[in-house]
């Protein structure tokens, strides 16, 4: 594969589902176009970033690399419309703005907030469990256990009712999916704008419920915030809330499903871990740095600068390749090795810098206990079909995990 046709894995949504494709081109870069500019007819050119060092170092440095007005990479028409999209996130933000609005929320998601949440998650790890012990052997992991109790433990903290989760989950496959032609609402190519229009939709319902009837949730510090004491504007409590909602757990379902792929194919990992339960943790976050659910962010230069030692004018963008960074073979040892008990593990499956991933701990906590409870209950467990993963831009992982098992 020569450095053209490796740099084209960023801008094919199918590169992401093809995990031999994506590591390989990201491999020819990292030895031979680090810092390598990508031109494509359907997107604003950028470079992009696959030396783990270097994205550590663009995320460090906010002053210069911002997040606005290109978060994330997109094809031009969506670069040339982002102004036109109502919802603001904190993912589009950067100072003075982000660290106050990451403040709304951020004491939920610290190590003994989501403490409060450990009893609700046990028990939810133990249902999801106890359904693939009902199903005869035979389940899809991503679509009967992975997609759904993630998703079961956020709705849980902003409070929403079990009977939305359906659509919440729906949504988001929509929004983060809609390259994928099992998962985009239509052809139309205004899937995730649609999906973003129905989520604006019902959690504008929610904000005027919790503003006029607030309880002890999530969902209720979001509507009811103040910046500058002024109540949180409209657009940007919705869009608050979608982050929460979509990120908050398609990412999760994504590591524990690609986790789960990972220890079937390296059976020898799975007979370790089912012989010592307690490298669960450990486990967990080689999981991460393997699956990489967020597959990139984009930073935009706001003055004339350098990575290493090419020139990146003000105004030019640049892609950080958390999957390409989370195999860098200076940063790992034996980088293409999924090893279970990996110590020291400075993954950046969560990100870096002031954009580090709000709910790190909660996300490594749901996975701990899904794996806690799953692993001293599989005897056997081998695929029973093709694993397919979803094409994408931006997040995902496993769309299809079809596995035989025996339970005790």
């Amino acid at each position: 594969m020569n450095i053209e046709e490796a740099a084209g894995i960023f801008t094919d949504p199918k590169a992401y589902a093809d995990n031999e494709r994506f590591h390989g081109g990201a491999a020819v870069l990292r030895r031979e176009a680090p810092v390598c500019r990508v031109e494509h007819p359907d997107f604003n050119p950028f470079y992009a970033i696959t030396k783990h060092a270097d994205v550590m170092e663009i995320a460090r440095n906010h002053r210069i690399w911002l997040n606005a007005p290109r978060p994330a990479l997109g094809p031009k028409p969506k670069d040339d419309t982002r102004d036109d999209i109502p919802v603001r996130t904190l993912v589009q933000m950067d100072a003075p703005d982000h660290p106050v609005y990451r403040r709304i929320s951020a004491s939920w998601f610290t190590p003994s907030g989501v403490r409060r949440l450990n009893d609700r998650i046990t028990e939810l790890a133990k249902r999801f469990v106890d359904r693939m012990a009902e199903r005869d052997g035979e389940c899809d992991f991503f679509l009967d256990v992975a997609s759904h109790y993630p998703l079961y433990v956020i709705t849980s903290l902003l409070g929403l009712p079990e009977e939305a989760f359906p659509r919440m989950l729906t949504l988001t496959q929509e929004l983060f999916g809609s390259d994928d032609a099992d998962m985009a609402r239509d052809t139309s190519g205004q899937s995730a704008m649609d999906a973003l229009i129905d989520f604006f939709q019902y959690f504008q319902g929610v904000t005027e419920e919790r503003r006029a009837r607030p309880t002890d949730d999530l969902g209720s510090v979001i509507a009811n915030a103040r910046i500058n004491d002024e109540p949180l504007d409209m657009l940007e409590a919705v869009g608050y809330y979608v982050l929460l909602a979509t990120a908050g757990h398609d990412t999760t379902s994504s590591a524990i499903s690609g986790g789960l792929h990972a220890l079937l194919e390296n059976p020898d990992q799975w007979a370790r871990l089912s012989a010592d339960p307690s490298l669960v943790p450990t486990a967990v976050d080689e999981m991460i740095r393997w699956v990489s659910p967020v597959k990139q962010f984009m930073r935009t230069a706001n003055a004339d600068t350098e990575v290493r030692g090419v020139p990146i004018a003000a105004g030019e963008s640049v892609l950080l390749s958390y999957p390409a960074a989370n195999r860098d073979e200076d940063a790992f040892d034996d980088a293409h090795v999924f090893d279970i008990g990996r110590r020291p593990n400075q993954h950046l499956g969560f990100g870096f810098g002031a954009h580090y991933c709000l709910g790190t701990h909660l996300a490594r906590l749901e996975a701990q206990a899904l794996y806690t409870e799953l692993v001293p209950r599989l005897r056997s467990i081998e695929a029973a079909g093709p694993v397919e993963y979803t094409e994408t831009l931006f997040v995902g992982g496993p769309k299809r995990l079809p596995i035989r098992y025996t339970m005790a």
